[in-house]
C-alpha cells in the first residue's frame, strides 16, 4: 500500500504541465543546478536527463539537493505565495475585522488577483474565509448561551437578516432554529488548517468536518433527520476529547485517536470507513487497493463514493487515499488540506525512525 512513484516519463510530463495533482507527493531534483523542487515550479524547465524524481522532500535532502527559492518546496503550496501568507497572517490577528474588497485595494492588493488566488488554492475567497472568520464569534457566542443579537453583534455584521443567512449557509439552519440542549450539540474547533466543526452527543462523536465544507449543511441536515433530538450550539465529553486529541496530533505528537465514533452509513460504506482507519499513519494508498482491502476489488467507484461521504475528517483518514498513479485526488477540505496532512504526517515516521 506504499506509494510508488509512476516512471520517469510521466514524471517528466507532469513537470512540464506544472501538474497540481502531484503537489505533495513528487518532486524533482535538478542535477544541473543542485535544487530540488515541486513538480508545479515556475522555473523554466530541466532538460530530462537533468531529472531525478523523489517522493519526499527528506530524500531530496539526502541526495544533496537543496530546496528551490522560486517554488518553496518546504512550505505548503499556499503558504508559497506572498499575498496568502500576508493576508492570512492579517486575519489571524484581527479574525473580526470586516474586510471588503476597498480595504484589499487599500493595503495594495488587487481584488481580482487575490480572489483567483484563494479560490485556486482553498476553494473559496479570500473575502469568504474573512466572512467565516466573523461567523466564528457569532457561533462561540451562542455555544456560551448569548443571544441571537449579541451572537450577530460580535460576529461584526450590521443587519440580523446578513447574519441569519450567513450562519444558515454554514449550518443549514438559522441560529433561532436550534434546540437549546439538543441531542446532538454543534461547536467549533480551531486547527492551523481552519476550523472544524464537531458535533456529538454525550457518549459519541457523530461528525468532524472542516467549516468551509460546502456539503457541511447536507451533513448536518441528515443528522438532524436521523438523531430526531434536534441539534444544539454547544458541546459534550466527546467534543472536548476529539478537540484535544487534534491539538496533539497537530503537534506530531500523537496520531492516535481514542475517541468513540457513531457511523451512519451502509454496511459496505462502514466497511470502506474502517479499512481507512487502518492505513498506518505516513502510509498511502489507492481506491484500488482499499477495494481489494474490503473484499471487492472491482468496487472502486463504490469505495471512492464512501470515502467522499466520510463525515468524520482526519478520524477516519480518507486524505490517505490518492489515485493509482499516486496523484492527489479529490479531497472534500481541499487539496492543499491534504497535502498539508500528507506532509505532516511524513514528520510522525521520520520521528519514530529517529526514536529507533
Amino acid at each position: 500500500m506504499l506509494f510508488q512513484l509512476p516512471n520517469h516519463e510521466t514524471l517528466y510530463e507532469a513537470l512540464v504541465a506544472r501538474d497540481p495533482s502531484y503537489d505533495g507527493r513528487a518532486y524533482v531534483g535538478v542535477t544541473s543546478t543542485g535544487v530540488f523542487c515541486r513538480l508545479t515550479c515556475p522555473a523554466r524547465k530541466p532538460k530530462p536527463e537533468n531529472c531525478r524524481f523523489f517522493d519526499t522532500v527528506s530524500a531530496c535532502i539526502e541526495a544533496g539537493f537543496r530546496p528551490c527559492n522560486r517554488c518553496h518546496p518546504l512550505a505548503p503550496t499556499a503558504k508559497a505565495d506572498p499575498a496568502i501568507e500576508i493576508l492570512l497572517d492579517a486575519l489571524e490577528k484581527n479574525p473580526g475585522y470586516r474586510w471588503k474588497e476597498d480595504t484589499l485595494i487599500t493595503r495594495g492588493f488587487d481584488p481580482s488577483t487575490v480572489r483567483r488566488t484563494f479560490k485556486r488554492h482553498f476553494g473559496m475567497t479570500f473575502l469568504e474565509m474573512a466572512r467565516l472568520s466573523r461567523i466564528r464569534n457569532g457561533f462561540e457566542t451562542l455555544s456560551r448561551g448569548g443571544r441571537v443579537i449579541d451572537a450577530q453583534i460580535d460576529a461584526n455584521f450590521d443587519s440580523p437578516s446578513g447574519f441569519r443567512t450567513a450562519f444558515a449557509r454554514l449550518l443549514g439552519q438559522s441560529p433561532s432554529s436550534l434546540m437549546e440542549g439538543g441531542l446532538l450539540r454543534a461547536d467549533w474547533i480551531e486547527t492551523p488548517i481552519g476550523a472544524m466543526i464537531a458535533v456529538s452527543d454525550k457518549s459519541t462523536l457523530h461528525l468532524l468536518e472542516f467549516a468551509d465544507r460546502k456539503g457541511l449543511p447536507t451533513e448536518l441536515k441528515k443528522l438532524r433527520r436521523l438523531s430526531k433530538g434536534g441539534l444544539g450550539i454547544g458541546r459534550y465529553g466527546p467534543t472536548n476529547q476529539i478537540e484535544a486529541e487534534l491539538a496533539a496530533y497537530f503537534r506530531a505528537e500523537s496520531a492516535k485517536f481514542d475517541v468513540p465514533l457513531a457511523f451512519h452509513g451502509s454496511a459496505f460504506t462502514r466497511s470502506v470507513w474502517e479499512v481507512l482507519r487502518q492505513i498506518p499513519v505516513g502510509k498511502i494508498c489507492s481506491y484500488s487497493d482499499i477495494a481489494k482491502a474490503v473484499g471487492k476489488p472491482s468496487a472502486t467507484r463504490g469505495v471512492a463514493r464512501a470515502n467522499g461521504a466520510n463525515q468524520i475528517a482526519l478520524v477516519i483518514p480518507c486524505h490517505r487515499v490518492v489515485g493509482a498513479d499516486g496523484s492527489l485526488t479529490g479531497y472534500g477540505g481541499g487539496l492543499w488540506r491534504k497535502q498539508y496532512l500528507i506532509e505532516l504526517e511524513r514528520r510522525f515516521t521520520v520521528s519514530a525512525k529517529a526514536k529507533k
